[in-house]
């Protein structure tokens, strides 16, 4: 029986447009009843849920055999699911497109967003709508993307945020990197080439262009173009003041 016969009848619910006669309670069962009957359904066609009890999967969402739905994930919208994936605990996917063979980890949510076979996920990484993740990329821990493409094997592994962004194949984005996007106006893109370097806690003032090859120091602000293969540093020179410190402690000491 298709999918569309199966969900015959049965609406998810939805706040405010509670059929007359039919209490909250009802709504939320027959919810309830629906989900689980999808989730049987897609074990039966080869896909392992563990406590599917715990498990949100909506009507039109699609998953191919042989992925692994860890508890407490929720698959919503329209989401399309790749064969081989896996997608572990407290992750929520809404109107996203997964390869094969995708690793989900702990705890992302994922809104309107493309990831290619391969890709690393998390744990903790927000992609916002429009997020393109290429083949084999990775976005780690606490990073955060809003319509930014990643390419193939690309790396941004913690505490980075990448808006408007392009990031080509094979770059790095240390942690801590921002792309500053928005001017309080006007948003602005970043454009990253192949290969490039990204030193952590850098920021990168938009619209800006790194060309294949560069490599940016970390700690740098960067406002300016950087071309292909070549080194930026933008940051304040330090100063060191050798005995300054114990000189400072001795005179809070004596004093009253």
């Amino acid at each position: 029986m298709s999918e569309s016969k199966h969900n015959a009848g049965v609406k998810a619910v939805t706040l405010g447009e509670r059929p007359s006669g039919r209490s909250i309670a009802e709504m939320v069962a027959a919810d309830a009843e629906e989900k689980a009957a999808k989730a049987r359904r897609l074990m039966e066609a080869g896909v392992t849920i563990f406590r599917p009890d715990t498990c949100v999967i909506d009507a039109e969402v699609e998953v191919a055999p042989g992925t692994v739905i860890e508890p407490f994930v929720q698959l919503l919208g329209t989401t399309r699911v790749g064969a081989g994936c896996r997608i572990r605990s407290f992750s929520v996917v809404e109107n996203c497109t997964l390869g094969e063979n995708v690793l989900i980890r702990q705890s992302c949510v994922l809104a309107d967003s493309a990831i290619e076979s391969g890709a690393k996920i998390g744990p903790f990484s927000h992609l916002r709508p429009g997020s393109e993740i290429g083949e084999d990329a990775h976005v780690g821990n606490f990073v955060e993307t809003k319509k930014a493409r990643l390419g193939k094997g690309a790396k941004a592994n913690h505490l980075a945020y990448l808006g408007d962004a392009e990031v080509g194949e094979g770059s790095n984005i240390g942690a801590g990197v921002i792309t500053c996007n928005y001017d309080g106006v006007n948003k602005h893109r970043t454009t990253i080439g192949k290969g490039v370097f990204v030193g952590s806690d850098s920021t990168l003032v938009a619209p800006i262009t790194l060309e294949d090859g560069a490599y940016i120091g970390a700690g740098s602000c960067i406002t300016r173009n950087v071309p292909a293969g070549s080194l930026a540093v933008g940051r304040a020179r330090q100063i060191t003041k050798e005995g300054w410190a114990a000189a400072r402690r001795a005179r809070k000491k004596d004093q009253p």
